[in-house]
């Protein structure tokens, strides 16, 4: 028997059993260690800390408990997830507590009518198609501030938009225009100076010197969105459109080298501190039908390929390292064999070692999220997200984030 059992059944000296103490509880610590402890629940915890009692809801609405947030070294990630039948119903995918959330975060809370672009951090960039108006937005609590308009070029014609990248921390946008293969430009908004940086020319070069040079002379041919087979000019969704992913740069805290797909299918490589940018060397063959994405997982960027060959798919993922494409993980043949024959489409994103892979096809069978780790080659398919009326949602892509709610816009 407990101590204080022991206590409650000793009878006093009248006769009567003396009550024990109350023991102490979560009210009775100190506010400022009761912020720490609240800081460390689960994000998807902060929404119902109010509901509790009165003093966490006043802890949750301090400034000392954002500070106490803000503490914590790293949150695993959350994908918010984008789907084009429900554009407005927001879904995250808590990667820590393997669970779909439905009402934790706003992927509506950019101003006006706006897709996701980008994230960094615990921000999401997003884009208004129709005008191409920037606002960025802490999913968590629903904050949004609108970018200044990017910078026009001098000569004042509009030039093609082919990537933008979001990295660092004060965040940047790094938007990327012009001609792939003549003149390509970089312009860079400082969230730090709250403005644009002059636009600069990124000269073209080699990835490495034992690299061979890219030949575009030839007809790539790849999967669509809607599964078609198709040649010459990339088909993306909304969102995935103008994506791209970035890697720390070794020269400074600052830069960054960002990855995306040109038109044709090859990878592009955009090193922002020098200013350089190079097309990679095709991982497959021309004239042979795939689905290619690129994610960045941890420090390396990674080129995510879905092919058929043999009657048989495969899903394999590739690093860029000494000049040349080297296979670092595949999808247990076992699984991957159901998406041939399908013309599935992927998309993909990466948060530390984790790689989820958003696969679209022309059936429902075939669609599916898949998550891997990296480092260990580990293959999983997640669980459907099933709606009230019973029916499955079907993901075409996600982005990946911190869900912080001491993040401000």
């Amino acid at each position: 028997m407990e101590p204080s059992a022991e206590l409650s059944m000793a009878p006093a000296a009248n006769g009567r059993k003396r009550k024990c103490p109350p023991r102490p509880g979560l009210g009775d610590i100190h506010q400022d260690m009761l912020e720490r402890v609240l800081a460390r629940l689960p994000p998807a915890s902060f929404f119902r800390l109010r509901a509790v009692c009165r003093g966490w809801r006043a802890a949750a609405a301090s400034r000392t408990f954002l500070d106490a947030c803000a503490r914590v070294p790293r949150r695993d990630p959350w994908f918010l997830m984008l789907s084009d039948h429900r554009p407005h119903h927001p879904v995250a995918f808590d990667a820590a507590e393997r669970s779909w959330l439905k009402n934790a975060c706003h992927a509506d809370a950019a101003p006006g009518p706006a897709v996701p672009v980008a994230a960094s951090g615990g921000l999401v960039l997003y884009r208004a198609p129709a005008t191409g108006a920037l606002s960025v937005s802490n999913p968590l609590t629903r904050a949004s501030g609108a970018l200044p308009p990017a910078p026009q070029p001098s000569q004042g014609q509009q030039q093609q938009l082919h990537a933008i990248a979001m990295y660092g921390s004060p965040y940047r946008v790094a938007l990327f225009t012009g001609e792939l293969l003549d003149d390509l430009s970089m312009a860079v908004f400082d969230s730090s100076k709250g403005s644009w940086e002059t636009p600069v020319a990124l000269a073209r070069s080699r990835p490495s010197a034992d690299a061979p040079p890219v030949q575009d002379t030839d007809t790539v041919y790849f999967l669509s969105k809607s599964g078609d087979v198709v040649a010459t000019n990339m088909q993306r969704s909304a969102s995935k459109q103008y994506s791209s992913v970035v890697v720390p740069s070794n020269s400074n805290d600052t830069a960054a080298v960002a990855y995306f797909l040109s038109h044709s299918g090859t990878v592009v490589a955009c090193d922002t501190a020098a200013r350089t940018f190079a097309e990679l060397p095709r991982i497959l063959p021309v004239h042979f039908e795939y689905s290619i994405d690129v994610v960045a997982c941890g420090a390396a960027a990674y080129a995510v390929v879905l092919s058929e060959h043999l009657d048989t798919a495969s899903l394999r993922v590739w690093e860029f390292a000494a000049g040349a494409w080297r296979q670092v993980a595949a999808m247990p043949p076992a699984m991957s064999h159901g998406f041939c024959g399908k013309k599935a489409d992927i998309n993909c994103v990466g948060h530390g070692h984790r790689l989820m892979v958003c696969v679209s096809g022309s059936s429902a069978e075939v669609s599916g999220c898949f998550m891997c780790d990296v480092r260990s080659n580990r293959w999983e398919e997640l669980p459907k997200c099933v709606d009230g009326d019973g029916e499955a949602n079907e993901f075409l892509a996600a982005f990946s984030f911190e869900p912080r709610l001491e993040i401000n816009v």
